[in-house]
């Protein structure tokens, strides 16, 4: 089976940049055909799509986001990370790594288990 795990600080200051890194076992991120993407949930709100990393190494992202983020992989360590600049306290939210079954989606039949990010001084 295919598990994925994030990692990285629970914490960020404002303006500062979010980085957490999934780490993949049981898979290859380079196997076909498959979306490695990232999700966000904030409290009370549902999920919200971010972007992905493709099996090719092509990335997208959501529009909202787009000019705030950075996705890309390590394929040495079997990683990929996210990068989203100029965070605020709206970006506070449980992310999630998953793999996704088709481009530009949530729906994917892996999951991490999430990681709380607070932004705050």
């Amino acid at each position: 089976q295919v598990q994925l795990q994030e990692s990285g600080p629970g914490l960020v200051k404002p303006s500062q940049t979010l980085s957490l890194t999934c780490t993949v076992s049981g898979g290859s991120i380079t196997t076909n055909y498959y979306y490695w993407s990232w999700i966000r949930q904030p409290p009370g709100k549902g999920l919200e799509w971010i972007g992905y990393i493709a099996y090719s190494g092509s990335t997208y992202y959501s529009p909202s986001l787009k000019s705030r983020t950075s996705i890309s992989r390590d394929t040495s360590k079997n990683q990929f990370t996210l990068q989203l600049s100029s965070v605020t306290p709206e970006d506070t939210a449980v992310y999630y790594c998953a793999r996704a079954v088709e481009p530009r989606s949530v729906r994917s039949d892996y999951w991490g288990q999430g990681t709380q990010v607070t932004v705050s001084s």
